[in-house]
């Protein structure tokens, strides 16, 4: 295997790249703003070009207290949102009145399940209160293998506090994922979602 080199004494003095490097660009694909909107789908841009996709959330803000932002995955262009999926979940929180917690959630994990599955939960619907964080599917075009995914998320909950939510699964499917949906457990929400490829 050859090595490439940055031919530049340090890094405060690199001006370009070799020709060959590359990986790790974020390539925005599209961007959806929810306005009171009872879902936010996704239903093309997920293709075989990338391997891997990231959706990025900001701002997430419910109409209802103390609910849950969730997704599904769809292998029809959206027409349905219920590809068998397995997760965990686990999750830490911290009030403003310093009562904290760490556990595993075992309410909040799905075990060959079609239902929607849980990013954050307890979301606040407080004025300030928003949620925000990044959900990672792993080459859903391909045929061979179930399609794994990671999500780290973040919200000032209902009870006046962080809480810090890790999720990770695979949806149970051999056929290619091509779409996405997004919303909350009950009501609408505002907010911002991205989609990025990941070259």
């Amino acid at each position: 295997m050859a090595l490439n080199f940055a031919n530049n004494n340090s890094l405060s003095e690199i001006t370009s790249l070799p020709a060959t490097i590359s990986g790790g660009v974020f390539n925005l694909i599209s961007t959806q703003t929810a306005s009171s909107s009872s879902t936010i789908s996704f239903t093309s841009g997920i293709d075989s070009t990338y391997k891997e996709y990231i959706f990025k959330f900001y701002d997430i803000h419910p109409s209802a207290d103390a609910v849950e932002f969730q997704f599904n995955l769809s292998v029809d262009g959206g027409s349905n949102y219920n590809v068998t999926k397995t997760t965990t979940f686990f999750r830490a929180t911290n009030l403003e009145s310093d009562s904290n917690a760490f556990s595993y959630r075992t309410g909040n994990d799905l075990a060959q399940s079609t239902a929607f599955q849980m990013l954050l939960d307890g979301v606040g619907n407080d004025d300030d209160s928003s949620a925000c964080g990044t959900l990672h599917l792993f080459d859903p075009s391909n045929t061979t293998f179930v399609k794994h995914f990671i999500t780290r998320n973040v919200s000032h909950q209902y009870e006046s506090g962080l809480r810090d939510c890790f999720m990770a699964g695979f949806g149970d499917t051999t056929s290619a994922i091509n779409s996405v949906q997004f919303k909350m457990s009950s009501g609408t929400f505002n907010g911002l979602i991205k989609l990025y490829g990941i070259s």
